[in-house]
């Protein structure tokens, strides 16, 4: 029976599903110590810290999915006061030499936290921005539903009977909604005017509904962010929604990014150098990032462009007058705006 020096630390490494999580322990050198699964409740979560400090003291856990299936775990040993670093996916390489597994990828989580491969600090998830997270959710979805909602209706309308038709065409969606949901469908003698009329009421009115929801979601939104980053909407062209979305980017421990460069890699509005041989000083867009937040930065900047921003108009004429093409000189414009937010980030 091998004899396991309890007074080292370790690193563990999580592999997290929906159910059950597969955690790996490893040592200072990268030697296995043990895989155990353990299930997705609080018991699981202690019961799994209990393990791996059975082969010493826990110097950090790699996990990944902390955004998803790892939430739980993640908070769990953040409130224990172990360091948590979010692992975005097992190695490829690992993978192609010794195939795919639960086991294998919670040891492969160990390693590269413990290499340093996999450096992300996990967000905190346990205050305003994760409340905000889940507002935004609910909002994305309200809109979503009513944009074919509202489509669903106007389908209607084209094929309706032709006074409908004649009074329902050529209105805004406003004036579209408002006198749709006025309508009153009676019986009649014509089933299908009648059906038409019924089905154009209810689409009406649930996208009325929906506007409530979204309207209460957005005192909510509006009220957290002022809450949390109050600056932050003294940005130009930044509203509550789009600070809230970028407020989720940074997560609730935004000191966990350590750089205002950091913060634009994690947007994905940095640079990445494309220089190869004989050709130096090349650089390509990043496709990677958080494509919520780099989309919010596009948003500033239209915003500032659209309502003549004099620095930004500025920017874009002399670029422009230097042969730079206009997506080239929105990709630069968000790169200062990346700039502009990190100062205004809490913490």
């Amino acid at each position: 029976m091998a004899i396991v020096d309890t007074t080292r630390p370790i690193t563990g490494g999580v592999d997290t599903h929906l159910d059950v999580h597969v955690a790996a322990a490893i040592d200072s050198v990268g030697g296995l110590l043990g895989v155990e699964s353990f299930p997705t409740t609080p018991a699981g979560y202690h019961a799994l810290v209990g393990w791996l400090e059975s082969f010493g003291p826990i110097e950090r856990v790699g996990v990944e999915g902390t955004g998803t299936y790892g939430a739980g775990l993640a908070r769990h040993l953040a409130a224990t006061g172990i360091a948590v670093v979010e692992v975005d996916r097992p190695n490829r390489q690992e993978r192609r030499r010794n195939g795919k597994s639960d086991e294998l990828d919670a040891i492969e989580a160990a390693r590269g936290a413990l290499s340093g491969r996999a450096k992300g600090h996990a967000k905190g998830g346990t205050g305003n921005v994760e409340a905000l997270r889940a507002l935004l959710v609910a909002k994305r979805s309200a809109r979503s539903i009513r944009i074919r909602t509202t489509g669903q209706l106007r389908h209607l309308v084209i094929t309706a009977p032709d006074d409908l038709r004649a009074r329902l065409t050529g209105l805004t969606a406003k004036a579209l909604i408002s006198e749709a949901a006025a309508l009153r469908a009676r019986p009649g003698s014509d089933p299908v005017r009648y059906a038409t009329k019924t089905a154009i009421v209810t689409l009406a009115r649930r996208v009325q509904a929906i506007n409530a929801e979204i309207a209460v979601l957005d005192r909510h939104i509006d009220t957290l962010v002022r809450a949390t980053a109050p600056n932050l909407l003294d940005v130009y062209g930044v509203g509550a929604d789009t600070a809230a979305i970028l407020l989720v980017a940074a997560g609730d421990n935004a000191e966990r990014i350590r750089s205002e460069a950091a913060w634009a890699h994690l947007c994905g509005v940095a640079p990445i150098p494309a220089g190869s041989g004989k050709t130096n000083g090349r650089h390509r867009l990043n496709p990677g990032g958080n494509r919520q937040a780099n989309h919010a930065l596009w948003r500033i900047v239209l915003t500032r462009l659209g309502q003549g921003e004099p620095r930004t108009v500025a920017y874009m004429h002399r670029r422009l007058a230097a042969g730079r093409t206009k997506p080239e000189i929105i990709r630069a414009l968000k790169r200062y705006v990346a700039r502009e937010i990190y100062q205004q980030l809490p913490g």
